[in-house]
């Protein structure tokens, strides 16, 4: 059986070729500069001016937001975020490593302790708090649609998909213990998910790399406050990784089928990986992919779909796309949005332009079927693109779906750094140049 995790490439000696072998002079630099494969070696200036635009962003967070649940984060990170770019700037050979540690304590860790102890978060742990209750209870985590009927508070309704109830498991039986907040096991499993996608790809330095991701903004903001979207990224993202190399389609598609399972916004990566599975390894393979994804997706919703399928379709489709009784208070001003609120005839107007980009994305697979994984991820990443754009009901937050992809994709597939000189090196002695891993 294929392994799951695929071997990491990893740094030769300085000087060296992979057989040990003395490299030709000049081929390799020595000295005490950063370690190749590192977020070091992205260079002390792009690091502290990516650390300045955190503490920019954390610090408009801090003086602009008035929610009781953003502003703290904002109030601990800002300073943080300047203090690592403090950090990075002057302290040359660690720090990297300092400024890592302070970015990531002061713009997930403490702010998430903080926001735990005191119990405050977004809605929507709420809701899937509540879900996890009503599933441990009732055997469902959704209100009937007799009790949704005529509620006029948007967070009665779950939009979300039974697999994401496993988060609130341990809240609904041991109830407000700090280690049962769903917020703790998003960022656990966005961790150990989205550092297995860079492993599998056989990124260097993947525990970095990871800890840097969880550093920024993009991540680190939502995993304080809410966090549900972050572990589906990271699935999807997973997925996609699990087809480089030697493609693993079975466990693609269990990965897949989770992230399926959760939230339908991962419903795309596994159209799109079928389809690069099968234009690229054949039918057989992307119906192995197909078969475990939709497999594992019946065996966590099946059972909920059997008990009670009106209120998991009232739930999870009709109120995500504003045909609920109730809209969703969760909206930005995008132009799905804008023209659903102008009234029935623009909410069939923003429905149609979505049908339309869905075609279009489909058509696009059919006609130009992405052969490499860079290549299906980027169409991920417009497919979603336009789906967040046109729904009726979205926001600005689902944007962190293409933004995470394109983040791993970038870390994945970049040749890291000196891996170049190293080939040469090793070139020049074998007479040749080997492939990368």
């Amino acid at each position: 059986m294929t392994s799951l995790i695929g071997p990491e490439r990893r740094p030769t000696l300085a000087g060296k070729t992979p057989h040990g072998t003395k490299a030709p002079e000049g081929a390799v630099q020595r000295g005490h500069g950063p370690l190749a494969g590192t977020p070091a070696a992205l260079g002390r200036g792009w690091l502290v001016a990516g650390l300045a635009v955190c503490a920019g962003y954390a610090g408009c967070v801090a003086l602009l937001s008035s929610s009781v649940v953003e502003r703290p984060w904002g109030l601990i990170a800002a300073p943080c975020y300047a203090v690592a770019a403090v950090a990075a700037a002057l302290w040359r050979r660690r720090g990297t490593d300092v400024a890592l540690v302070l970015s990531l304590a002061g713009g997930l860790l403490a702010p998430l302790a903080w926001l735990v102890a005191r119990g405050v978060q977004q809605r929507e742990v709420n809701v899937i708090a509540w879900g996890g209750w009503l599933l441990i209870h009732h055997g469902t985590p959704y209100r009937s649609v007799a009790a949704l009927a005529h509620t006029p508070n948007p967070d009665n309704y779950n939009p979300y998909l039974p697999a994401m109830e496993v988060f609130a498991l341990g809240r609904a039986v041991w109830r407000h213990y700090p280690l049962t907040d769903p917020r703790i096991w998003f960022a656990v499993v966005f961790a150990v998910v989205f550092w297995l996608a860079l492993r599998v790809t056989g990124t260097r330095h993947s525990a970095r790399w990871t800890a840097l991701v969880a550093a920024t903004p993009v991540f680190a903001f939502p995993l304080a406050v809410s966090g549900d979207d972050v572990p589906v990224i990271a699935l999807m993202c997973l997925g996609l990784a699990l087809l480089s190399g030697p493609p693993r389609p079975g466990w693609a598609g269990l990965a897949l089928g989770v992230a399926a399972a959760m939230k339908a916004t991962a419903w795309p990566a596994l159209l799109i990986a079928a389809v690069l599975v099968a234009a690229r390894d054949g039918r057989r393979p992307a119906a192995k992919l197909a078969a475990v994804a939709l497999g594992a997706f019946a065996l966590l919703v099946g059972p909920i779909a059997a008990v009670s399928p009106s209120a998991l379709t009232d739930n999870t489709i009709a109120f995500p796309l504003g045909l609920a009784s109730v809209k969703s208070g969760a909206v930005s001003p995008l132009p799905g949005v804008l023209l659903a609120q102008t009234g029935h005839t623009g909410h069939l107007i923003a429905t149609g332009l979505l049908a339309l980009a869905g075609l279009a994305v489909v058509v696009s697979l059919v006609l130009r079927p992405p052969r490499t994984v860079p290549a299906a991820t980027w169409r991920l990443i417009v497919a979603l693109v336009l789906m967040f754009t046109l729904a009726p009901s979205t926001r600005f937050g689902y944007y962190i779906y293409p933004l995470g992809l394109g983040v791993w994709l970038w870390i994945a597939y970049r040749p890291p750094a000196g891996h170049a000189v190293e080939q040469e090196a090793a070139g020049a002695v074998e007479g040749r140049i080997p492939l990368c891993e």
